[in-house]
């Protein structure tokens, strides 16, 4: 396993700033966001200077980019804020394959219009899983077509909410190109220690078949998200029932500050 880190935990505009703060943090891998270099995450076009730049700059600081960010609404309620979605998802796919990203991470969407990880009492919906499989489909005919993986992580605010929803998605979707992100603190809104680890046990069983990348997210029992290793999550126990699922790609920090990464980063190679 590598241990990685959101890119955007960095403050910089360009790829040899973020990156070398990642590096500087103890971080071996990444999950890249467009942000980093000054486009919108989702953003219409990459330039090739701006292709060149990441890929010069994960270069020359031996930081690999293990996943490019590509979320946006899929079960957005209005079609054509999901069709310029699709066309943006587009551009990011089109990226990661020039830039040997294996792996695209998509967020399955609300139907909260204003906030795509808000929930929303229709997420639940039939017709709220029918807009979102069907973008689904769009997205992975793009991956195919650029042989890159899409990554859905399933999220309480979101229409795949369950490590059972993801599996039953990919089901559905008959492709191969489309992967699970494992967050264990994603998996439950309030929990104590120990049915945090049951549900996070259940969940990587279901997932393991299918597991492209772990999150190492961390939840306090009333709810509040928090740095990995100061909540809920037993990270020992997560980090083993890896190891025993034989996943050796990479476990990736977020939600967490600038400066706290390399203390989390220490943590985290403690237990690998």
């Amino acid at each position: 396993m590598q241990i990685g880190i959101f890119a955007k935990t960095f403050a910089g505009t360009d790829a040899a700033t973020v990156l070398s703060a990642t590096r500087g943090a103890g971080y071996d891998t990444t999950q890249f966001n467009l942000a980093c270099v000054g486009l919108p995450s989702m953003p219409e076009t990459v330039g090739d200077d701006v292709i060149a730049a990441i890929a010069e700059a994960a270069r020359a600081t031996g930081v690999s980019i293990a996943a490019l960010s590509g979320t946006y609404n899929m079960a957005h309620p209005e079609k054509r804020v999901r069709d310029d979605g699709l066309a943006r998802l587009g551009t990011v796919i089109e990226t990661a394959a020039r830039l040997a990203i294996p792996l695209v991470t998509l967020c399955t969407g609300s139907r909260n219009a204003a906030d795509q990880w808000a929930h929303h009492p229709d997420n639940q919906a039939p017709e709220a899983w029918a807009d979102m499989a069907a973008e689904m489909e769009r997205a992975l005919a793009l991956a195919e077509a650029h042989g890159v993986d899409l990554g859905i992580e399933p999220e309480q605010a979101n229409v795949v909410t369950s490590a059972e929803d993801a599996v039953r998605l990919i089901g559905e979707m008959g492709s191969s190109r489309l992967k699970i992100v494992l967050d264990p603190a994603n998996l439950f809104e309030e929990a104590s220690p120990q049915e945090a680890r049951a549900i996070v046990a259940d969940s990587l069983d279901r997932a393991a078949p299918f597991l492209a990348m772990a999150h190492a997210k961390d939840r306090h029992a009333d709810g509040r998200f928090t740095t990995a290793g100061t909540g809920v999550v037993d990270f020992p126990d997560f980090i083993a029932r890896l190891k025993a699922a034989g996943f050796a790609g990479p476990v990736v920090t977020h939600g967490l500050s600038a400066a706290e990464a390399p203390g989390v980063a220490r943590f985290l190679r403690s237990l690998l």
